[in-house]
């Protein structure tokens, strides 16, 4: 029979049956109750009930996220991919769109010692779903309640990503009030973990709604890229009320930026979106203490949207940008021992590139450092321009390169042909400095017959 061992002031040994035991403990308590007030064993027991967990704690100081009963600062980044890296980096964060291979992504994270916001994908009105549909959205929750019931426990999950951008224009209640059953039915599940929901900046009645018809939601996500540095003053004076998170940021999105007269967006280099994604995260992330909980840059891999580096913070062959050494300031307070290649202007030059003949020849130049003095190598690469140009992230074809519009490569500078189709294209420079770092930057020029 297993017992009790309780130290007398003595320093005695007692040895208590378990039913003397179970007296002798609900005794104790009473005498701490009485001592101390009940309040305060409860709030005590409420302490130790969230030593496990992810919870929003307000004080005065306003609003903290804690995980296991300690302090967590999200320190994050959009994609599942290049995870050691983050890691590397000072990431502890990863946040994901949909469900697909949650399994496998939190156990990976949980390997790393990172976590994970798992996205639930709700779907979006743009895409024909229609939320005045009851049997539809009566399936997405069902569907959603078995994403929550599957992981909810998993060690490695942070908050939950109810939707991501499916508010649309934000004017209709029925998404709202979806959102929120979803919101509802996953705390009532699970109440170990926050709910989030994402959306595509704070304008219009988006936050009006997001109060008036969301109260299950715990947490504010806004993808945000040109108004990321004034978000965090955007949203206090919008009063939300609430935390929030940057659940995406970084260079200026295609529709955000200057265009051409044939009306292509024209790209930032790696450096200015270096520059730009460190005024948002000192603006409006760890400027913003009390109110925002951190948040995700976006994206920790290479993506095709417009181009293939938009938005691309690392290429295929896994050299990073000076966008990734960036964070990795702001993540550990050091630079990396070795740090990207930095832009200071790319230019073909002599020539109107809204009109260049077919078969033209044509010089550029580019002038570009390295902060450690490694030797540059320079890959210079005519392409289409996309013809495949999609909305919110979808899915877009890479359009093809030319190799053979390249005649010299002169480093600094190369020689190159204009193509015979009439039509859109960019001249891209990948600049490597022989320690998986890169800068990047292109031109867009028009071709006539």
């Amino acid at each position: 029979m297993k017992g009790v061992l309780v130290s007398t002031t003595q320093r005695r040994l007692i040895y208590l049956s378990p039913a003397i035991s179970k007296r002798w403990l609900a005794a104790f308590l009473m005498a701490i109750a009485c001592f101390l007030g009940v309040e305060a064993v409860v709030h005590a027991q409420a302490a130790t009930q969230k030593s496990t967990g992810v919870y929003l704690i307000k004080s005065a100081e306003g609003w903290e996220l804690q995980r296991n009963g300690e302090p967590y600062f999200i320190r994050g980044a959009g994609g599942h991919k290049r995870l050691q890296a983050l890691v590397d980096a000072g990431g502890n964060s990863i946040r994901t769109w949909g469900a697909n291979n949650a399994g496998e992504i939190l156990d990976h994270a949980h390997e790393l010692g990172i976590t994970v916001t798992v996205g639930i994908w709700l779907q979006h009105e743009r895409h024909g779903f229609d939320y005045a549909d009851s049997d539809a959205v009566a399936n997405q929750l069902a569907e959603a309640r078995g994403f929550v019931e599957q992981h909810k426990d998993h060690p490695a999950l942070l908050m939950w990503g109810l939707g991501n951008e499916a508010e649309g224009d934000g004017e209709n209640p029925l998404v709202w009030k979806a959102i929120n059953d979803v919101a509802r039915m996953t705390k009532e599940i699970d109440p170990n973990h926050p709910t989030m929901t994402v959306i595509a900046e704070i304008g219009g009645e988006k936050i009006p709604n997001l109060k008036k018809y969301c109260p299950d939601i715990d947490v504010l996500g806004v993808n945000s890229y040109g108004g990321a540095p004034s978000l965090g003053q955007r949203i206090s004076e919008a009063g939300l009320g609430r935390p929030y998170v940057i659940a995406e940021f970084g260079p200026l999105g295609q529709w955000e930026v200057g265009k051409t007269p044939w009306g292509v967006p024209i790209e930032q280099d790696s450096t200015q979106k270096a520059k730009y994604c460190a005024e948002g995260y000192n603006y409006s992330i760890v400027g913003q203490p009390g109110r925002c909980l951190g948040g995700y840059v976006f994206n920790w891999g290479s993506k095709q949207e417009v181009t293939p580096t938009w938005y691309s913070l690392f290429l295929d062959d896994a050299s990073s940008t000076e966008t990734v050494d960036v964070m990795t300031r702001f993540w550990t307070g050091a630079w990396p021992e070795n740090r990207a290649p930095q832009i200071q202007d790319l230019q073909v030059v002599d020539i109107d590139l809204n009109q260049v003949k077919a078969g033209a020849r044509c010089i550029s130049r580019v002038t570009a450092q390295d902060p450690d003095g490694d030797e540059l190598n320079f890959q210079w690469v005519v392409q289409s321009e996309t013809t495949d140009r999609r909305t919110g992230g979808d899915f877009e074809q890479a359009p093809p390169t030319h190799p053979d519009a390249i005649l010299e490569n002169n480093g600094r500078g190369a020689v190159f042909k204009a193509p015979e189709t009439p039509g859109g294209y960019r001249l891209f420079v990948y600049i490597r400095d022989g320690q998986k770092h890169v800068a990047t930057a292109n031109v867009p020029f028009f071709v006539v017959p």
